[in-house]
């Protein structure tokens, strides 16, 4: 039996909206979002932290000098290894030494006006020695009457006249003292320049930078050589400040230098830094070499391995399960009346293979969705799948 023709269009338009209705509840924006699920699991968590870093030196010495000057000669090349106490380079010292020459003259005959000053205090002692008792004797020789009064006086007189006589001289004396330490002190300065001309390695190391050359001018602090200590080489490490929980010294590490990647080196963390970098959010460490590899190279990129102490039977969820929401961490959680919602949860360490350590916040017979086709939301109607790969069930 054959439908009316006009049925037709009806039948066909029907077809069309169901297999519209069909697609969208399948694959359309109105489908169950496939997911996968997973509960917390006890494991034996063995956290570690990733960074990458840069070899660098702990102790690094820019020489200069401490006054402008012209470079008179640099005695070493980059590269030259250097002993403490080793001449680098010198400053052209210009007129330091004539000042210095002249300091000496001029303390010579400081030195001379001091000894004549010394001497002029023991002829004043002298004449004060002899004036004083004379002075005495004609005043009892005036009270008895053996003297007229005019010959006490002038005993006295010259009595007086000796005393003043030695504080001048005295005074000569302290004055030529004064100026005689003023021009120690002066020449003391000049020769403290002049030996600051002279640029002197203070520790033995090995020259990174050679920064001026013979005839140019420098003003003070700035550097003529540069050099390192060999031995204080380490890796500024750089690990997320999201992940860098439980961080800090003495933790085992193992480094894996850009030049040798298959020749993991052990080391640990020496230092953690106190300031981080709040561009790139990144928590800063210094971490020591055990032993200095051959042939190291400042710069040379790094890989760091820091492991943290073991956690035995810890609660733990894949990684790729949390999520951050407005600012907090969590999980997105499939309820028992199917409701997805989204579960604040403290996280504690994470290892490498994937594992995060839950502290706080989570259920353990929890169900939390680990990955998802499209971005969840909550309340989002979703469909367990035991992978996302494949097509649809």
């Amino acid at each position: 039996m054959s439908l009316p023709r006009h049925w037709l269009p009806l039948l066909l338009t029907a077809g069309l909206i169901g297999g519209f209705g069909y697609v969208a509840v399948r694959t359309g924006p109105l489908a169950a979002i496939r997911v996968t699920l997973a509960a917390p699991e006890r494991h034996d968590l063995y956290p570690a932290l990733f960074g990458i870093g840069t070899v660098e030196a702990r102790r690094a010495y820019a020489i200069g000098p401490t006054a402008a000057g012209r470079v008179q000669q640099v005695l070493v090349e980059v590269g030259d290894v250097v002993t403490a106490g080793q001449l680098l380079a010198e400053m052209t010292p210009v007129d330091l030494d004539d000042r210095i020459t002249a300091a000496q003259a001029a303390l010579a005959r400081a030195r001379s006006s001091l000894a004549a000053a010394e001497a002029q205090v023991r002829e004043a002692m002298s004449r004060r020695e002899v004036a004083e008792p004379n002075a005495r004797r004609f005043a009892v020789m005036r009270g008895r009457g053996f003297v007229t009064q005019e010959a006490a006086d002038v005993k006295q007189h010259e009595a007086n006249a000796a005393r003043a006589a030695l504080s001048t001289a005295e005074a000569n004396q302290a004055a030529a003292r004064q100026d005689r330490d003023r021009l120690l002190a002066e020449q003391s300065a000049a020769m403290k320049l002049r030996a600051n001309l002279r640029l002197y390695s203070p520790v033995a190391g090995i020259v990174t930078a050679r920064d001026a050359e013979p005839g140019s001018t420098l003003v003070a602090g700035q550097s003529v050589v540069r050099l390192i200590d060999p031995g204080s080489c380490w890796v500024r490490l750089r690990i997320d400040q999201a992940r860098s929980a439980g961080l800090r010294v003495g933790l085992p590490v193992e480094i894996v230098l850009r030049s040798h990647p298959g020749e993991p080196l052990p080391g640990q963390v020496a230092r953690v830094e106190w300031i981080g970098d709040s561009v790139t959010e990144e928590t800063i460490a210094q971490v020591a070499f055990d032993h200095l590899p051959d042939a190291l190279t400042l710069g040379e990129l790094a890989e760091a391995t820091v492991y943290l102490p073991a956690i035995a039977k810890a609660l733990t969820l894949p990684s790729a399960a949390l999520h951050r929401l407005a600012g907090r961490e969590g999980v997105w959680v499939l309820g028992d009346d199917g409701v997805v919602q989204f579960q604040p949860i403290q996280i504690g360490v994470r290892s490498l293979d994937g594992r995060a350590q839950i502290l706080a916040g989570l259920a353990p017979e929890a169900q939390v969705i680990v990955h998802s086709e499209r971005e969840l939301h909550p309340g989002a109607a979703v469909k367990s799948s035991p992978t996302l790969n494949g097509s649809r069930q």
